[in-house]
């Protein structure tokens, strides 16, 4: 992977691994890292090739094609602080972006990290990774699966070696990251090495409900890739993965995200010993995560069934809200919850988030990657999306500004305390290994939804309690009311898979 920085902003400089088709990373040769802008005209952005997401593009406002497609594409984006003092050492946010393990880049514009660094004197490295069947499927003929987690783990490695050339503290790294990128930074946490590598987690909008259970998927996926070789053209491989993509369509809501990690290839553990896994792991990694109250309305409007149902009288708009919450739920909202509580009670310190932020009158409201231009507050980058329509920049950065603040305030230690959020957008809760105790103990569950914690509870902290005029679901409730994000979308066929889905027993 290179690695290039900019003050305040971009550039590019040194690998850390060298790229081999269907192998693992090797971290690259030793040297000392230096700060130099100019090496980004040496080496400059890439990102693994990958077909065409149309409305993504309508959504965020990005370009297909904004980068050269390259299978070296193990970068690393290092934005730093301007000014730092001699010896001064500023906390580290590492950077997993989304896609649904088929698409994105660290490197893309919309990431631009300034807003974040300049405004909370941090530093924030984006991490570009293999994707889709260059780094997420096992087949049958032993080409090795999560080689984009793989990835990860040395770039990770990466930023303890070298970080501190930058300014960067080793002892203070968070690892974060939205959708697909939220999922890797929770199985990343399933893996030993996780403590000395990052201390603090924040996974936002992981599709963490749509992970277990993928064994059988996973291997009829992998019959259909036999096909590509090291030998196969690039873009041919990306021509074959729409296909590969196609074989998941009958596994139901699983195949929203049919790529991803997969459990007993390296280095995760097999599903049935992931929880313990996450278990040995939580009292060294603080975690915050949540997701948005709308997540699925980023999907929705791709689907002709909820797009008829809408336009029925008085009915319609209460159904497709019913749909809304009982994907995000499925998909998102309860499969958090018990993360963090199960973090809780494994000795870690787990907060929960709820974001509710959309702009006014806009049909995405809070939908799945509204809350990636709140951290990534460049207007110029994101002023083609269609998710921010009908809200000014200056109300987008006001809520942006808040949302840079409490992310930077946990990845420097400080902790959300009793107070803080985004009054009237999002609202946090903290639980502990108290909680978690109490409620194996009681097996009670109140009205929070949290067993044996109640609202008044001293070691459950609301925080940012003013909602404003938007109803929200209550923050641990199950009765009221993922990548960047999906290439299949979310086709009508999974409708059907919900209500067992919702059902079943609630996943770690």
């Amino acid at each position: 992977m290179r690695a290039h920085h900019r003050v305040a902003g971009r550039s590019c400089g040194s690998r850390h691994r060298h790229p081999l088709r269907h192998r693992g990373p090797l971290s690259a040769s030793g040297g000392s890292v230096r700060l130099d802008s100019q090496l980004c005209r040496h080496h400059p952005r890439a990102g693994l090739p990958a077909g065409p997401v149309p409305f993504l593009d309508d959504v965020l406002g990005t370009r297909y094609g904004e980068l050269p497609g390259s299978e070296d594409c193990q970068r690393l984006s290092i934005t730093v602080p301007a000014g730092l003092a001699d010896g001064e050492q500023v906390p580290v946010m590492v950077w997993l972006h989304g896609g649904s393990y088929t698409s994105g880049s660290g490197d893309l514009a919309i990431f631009d990290a300034t807003s974040l660094v300049a405004e909370n004197r941090v530093i924030v490295v984006s991490v570009t990774y293999r994707l889709g069947l260059f780094g997420y499927l096992a087949t049958g003929t032993g080409r090795p699966a999560n080689l984009g987690l793989l990835d990860q783990l040395e770039a990770f490695r990466w930023v303890q070696r070298n970080i501190a050339a930058f300014g960067g503290d080793p002892g203070r790294v968070t690892a974060f990251g939205q959708s697909a990128g939220g999922d890797s930074v929770a199985h990343l946490m399933a893996t030993p090495e996780a403590p000395s590598l990052f201390q603090r987690a924040i996974i936002q909008s992981a599709p963490l409900g749509i992970t277990r259970g993928r064994h059988k998927m996973s291997r009829a996926m992998g019959i259909a890739a036999e096909a590509v070789t090291e030998d196969t053209p690039m873009l041919d491989v990306v021509a074959i993965e729409d296909h590969v993509s196609q074989v998941a369509r009958k596994f139901g809501l699983m195949a929203a995200m049919p790529f991803g990690t997969q459990y007993g290839h390296a280095p995760l553990p097999p599903e049935s010993r992931v929880k313990a896994a996450w278990n040995a792991t939580a009292p060294g990694i603080e975690v915050l995560i949540g997701h948005t109250s709308d997540e699925a309305r980023l999907f929705l409007p791709r689907s002709p069934v909820v797009s008829r149902l809408g336009k029925v009288p008085i009915l319609g708009a209460a159904a497709v809200r019913a749909i809304n919450w009982a994907v995000t739920e499925a998909v998102y909202g309860r499969a958090a919850r018990t993360f963090a509580r199960r973090h809780a009670r494994a000795g870690g310190k787990a907060y929960s988030y709820l974001l509710s932020w959309g702009a006014p009158g806009n049909s995405y409201r809070a939908a799945h990657t509204v809350d990636l231009p709140l951290l990534f507050g460049n207007q110029q980058t994101w002023a083609a999306a269609g998710l921010l329509k009908g809200a000014t920049w200056d109300e987008i950065d006001a809520v942006g500004r808040e949302m840079r603040r409490l992310w930077a305030g946990f990845a420097r230690g400080d902790g959300l305390g009793e107070t803080g959020g985004i009054p009237g957008r999002s609202r946090t809760a903290r639980l502990d290994e108290d909680a978690g105790r109490r409620s194996r103990g009681s097996g009670q569950e109140d009205s929070s939804g949290v067993p044996g914690v109640g609202p008044g509870s001293a070691r459950l902290e609301h925080l940012a309690l003013d909602v404003g005029d938007q109803e929200l679901v209550d923050l641990f409730g199950n009765s009221s009311v993922t990548g960047i994000n999906c290439p299949v979308g979310w086709p009508d066929a999974f409708l059907p898979s919900l209500a067992g889905h919702l059902n079943s027993e609630a996943r770690p």
